[in-house]
């Protein structure tokens, strides 16, 4: 039975040109909840997509400041996660679409 609280770890995969050309070296990108850890999404691919992972890499992209209308505004911080996986798997979101 799946543990409701992967689903809490892994906000969205990210479907671009960057993470197209990564993805043929076993690698997917995924936005994560910001006070997540590595071994949190490690477990929570392996669990939901059944795949082995071999690393994964975090990073945190700041919020920008921006302007609408004269009023300052910021965005919010974004939390990304590199997974790579191991030889031989894969996951394919492009079937799901």
């Amino acid at each position: 039975m799946m543990d409701i609280r992967y689903y809490d770890v892994i906000v969205s995969p990210v479907i671009s040109e960057k993470a197209t050309m990564i993805s043929e070296k076993s690698q997917v990108i995924f936005n994560v909840v910001l006070k997540v850890k590595k071994a949190e999404v490690k477990a929570a691919v392996e669990e939901l997509f059944g795949v082995k992972v071999k690393a994964v890499n975090i990073l945190v992209r700041k919020g920008k400041e921006r302007r609408f209308k004269g009023t300052v505004g910021r965005q919010s911080n974004l939390k990304r996660a590199i997974v790579t996986l191991e030889k031989g798997q894969f996951i394919d979101f492009s079937s799901g679409l």
